[in-house]
């Protein structure tokens, strides 16, 4: 090859990988984004780029807007978690996982069951635990701690050979600590009760944002979670999930609000298909 060629081969290649690395400094320094669709569903970006859905119950959720109930409209993923296996936290996640060819992570014995009956191939259900942390994008990635949550989990599956409704095992319900690659940490509940130990997570972890549950009756009513975030948590922020969609779920923003009294400013008052940047 003429060494002149040679040269300007050379000389592209690095421009490119400066450009490259130009944009993923760019993305390192970006914001982390938070879209909530409705019950427990919240699509994040991170600051460096990753698309992470939690929770995708989207096409029969009735709070979610009729523009994201195509699951295509999320646009890209890159991870998909699920907290537990009932219906409105796992609905959409296996679609998800196979349209875009990427992992649903869950409880240990939630994916064993979707592995075993076959809704998701194994390699696309991997297995973790309360206390395990995952970093799905590489070493200097994002990090998704499992934590304990007070709740339960069944995975209802409709088995094709009868047509009827079978109930399976669906593991330990979990929240998740996500920390981001600028270090900034959001604590997606899942669903759960007020329990002591959101005292250690607070102390343990700083969570900055609260995905919380406010709706009672499944999970944490509005004094409920407004006691954790005072008490338990101290967050710098708290973006209430789960109510409104049924009508047990009658906890209220407004109710939350009352109920953090003097740090009534950490609530973040969200309407589904809405997002916040931090």
């Amino acid at each position: 090859m003429p060494t002149t060629l040679l040269h300007r081969l050379l000389k592209a290649a690095l421009a490119a990988s400066m450009l490259l690395g130009a944009l993923g400094a760019s993305a390192q320094n970006g914001k982390t984004e938070v879209l909530w669709l409705g019950q427990a569903s919240v699509r994040i970006t991170t600051p460096g780029g990753k698309v992470i859905m939690i929770d995708p119950w989207l096409r029969t959720n009735p709070k979610t807007p009729a523009s994201f109930k195509n699951l295509e409209a999320l646009g890209k993923i890159d991870l998909v978690l699920v907290t537990h296996a009932h219906f409105d936290h796992v609905a959409d996640a296996p679609d998800l996982a196979k349209m875009h060819k990427v992992p649903m992570y869950g409880p240990a014995g939630m994916n064993q069951t979707i592995a075993t009956l076959g809704v998701l191939p194994v390699d696309l259900a991997p297995r973790f635990g309360k206390g395990g942390t995952i970093m799905p994008f590489g070493p200097n990635g994002v990090k998704i701690t499992a934590t304990h949550a007070e709740h339960s989990s069944e995975f209802v599956w409709k088995n094709p050979a009868t047509t009827k409704e079978e109930v399976h095992v669906g593991g330990e319900p979990v929240g998740f600590i996500i920390e981001m690659e600028n270090g900034f940490k959001v604590y997606h509940m899942g669903d759960t009760g007020l329990f002591g130990d959101m005292k250690f997570i607070g102390e343990y972890y700083k969570p900055d944002l609260l995905l919380i549950p406010i709706g009672g009756h499944f999970v944490m009513s509005p004094a409920d979670a407004a006691y954790a975030v005072k008490n338990y948590l101290k967050p710098k922020y708290a973006l209430p999930i789960h109510y409104g969609t049924i009508p047990v779920l009658r906890g209220t923003t407004a109710e939350f609000s009352a109920a953090l009294g003097n740090e009534a400013n950490k609530m973040l008052k969200v309407e589904p298909g809405e997002k916040v940047d931090f």
